[in-house]
């Protein structure tokens, strides 16, 4: 009797696996887990609001383009009135959050400097050169005159500890929707700075990561996805993060050791594919961040914490220039992030601007 039993579990098991195999369910289920794995370690969420100018057509887009994100719902919608839907994304999602440490009255805020330079946190099995990438140069080309970055926030709802002037009403601890407060605000400055040299910038502003954390990285690679087909021109897609260091009892703002200027340190993190999800251009996105930190820190030497290398792709395998940019930590203040993110910003403009195609003898 008991090894009847047995046999017919043995059975049922079996057939639930075959139907698992040739429904493809098994392969997703396995993604989905292998993706939670890794984003476990991303803290944050993202912005999309409703009051935010559609982008300019392609064929009015200048030398300058000052363009903001329609919500990613309205993306959505116009996707399937087109009738061209938007492709499938990867099915696992970003694990829930752990409760970020608030710096209350009884939290110690403490200062601290991360030694980076040429240098990669290596959190994967893969061996890298650093030094090496660096050499080979970045492969990218930029074209002169269509859009050529997108700067997005998957979390953009993430926030710095309130001080001074900088008060905002909190969705959650260190989040407001405000994007007065919030990282949006980074990406602002960001892209006012990249223009101001003369490149081509599309600023997304929407909120991805709320009033849902679950879902925030399908959302904005939706967006990317869509940007990528209405201006195939964009090279580079840089999704900008603030990061969150530190217990319950005490909380870490980074500190760059710059002369004359009280900011925070940057940190840039690229995934790979060894989560098990197709990433085949990841080293193309690691070599475009080694070119940045060798830029930046060539200027800024305490600037740049180590590139952080990870084993998940985190979107970053929709573009073969993709990467997260970390500024600051909820430890550090809106003002501190915001003087980091013009360090970065203006000795990584020019390196970017030796990217774009010159045009040949000849032409206009």
């Amino acid at each position: 009797m008991q090894a009847a039993r047995k046999l017919a579990v043995m059975g049922c098991a079996t057939m639930v696996m075959y139907v698992l195999a040739v429904s493809g369910a098994g392969e997703r289920i396995g993604e989905r887990l292998l993706d939670r794995l890794g984003e476990d370690r991303m803290k944050n969420v993202v912005v999309v609001s409703d009051n935010l100018k559609s982008a300019p057509a392609a064929s009015a887009l200048s030398l300058s383009v000052t363009a903001t994100a329609e919500p990613v719902q309205k993306i959505t919608a116009m996707a399937e009135q087109s009738g061209l839907g938007l492709p499938e994304m990867e099915l696992a999602e970003p694990a829930e959050a752990a409760a970020e440490p608030e710096p209350a009255e009884d939290v110690e805020i403490l200062e601290t400097t991360i030694e980076g330079g040429l240098s990669i946190n290596n959190a994967t099995q893969y061996w890298v050169d650093a030094s090496q990438i660096v050499a080979d140069g970045p492969g990218i080309s930029l074209s002169a005159a269509e859009p050529q970055i997108l700067i997005i926030h998957t979390h953009s709802s993430e926030a710095y500890t309130q001080a001074g002037l900088d008060r905002y009403e909190p969705s959650d601890t260190n989040r407001t929707e405000d994007t007065e407060f919030n990282i949006v605000r980074i990406g602002d400055e960001l892209t006012e700075i990249f223009q101001e040299a003369g490149l081509n910038v599309i600023h997304d502003r929407g909120i991805y990561d709320y009033p849902s954390y679950t879902g925030s990285y399908t959302r904005s690679g939706q967006a990317v996805e869509q940007y990528l087909r209405d201006y195939p021109s964009i090279k580079i897609v840089l999704d900008i993060h603030r990061d969150a260091l530190g217990t319950d009892d005490v909380v870490y703002k980074t500190m760059a050791e710059e002369d004359g200027v009280v900011a925070s340190q940057i940190m840039l993190l690229v995934g790979t594919d060894e989560s098990g999800l197709e990433h085949p251009n990841w080293h193309q996105n690691l070599a475009l961040a080694l070119y940045l930190q060798n830029s930046v820190n060539a200027r800024h030497p305490t600037l740049m914490r180590p590139v952080s290398l990870v084993r998940e792709r985190y979107n970053q395998h929709l573009c073969p220039g993709s990467m997260i940019v970390e500024v600051g930590s909820n430890g550090n203040t809106l003002q501190e992030a915001l003087a980091a993110i013009r360090l970065f910003g203006n000795a990584a403009a020019p390196a970017l601007a030796q990217l774009v195609e010159q045009p040949q003898e000849g032409q206009q």
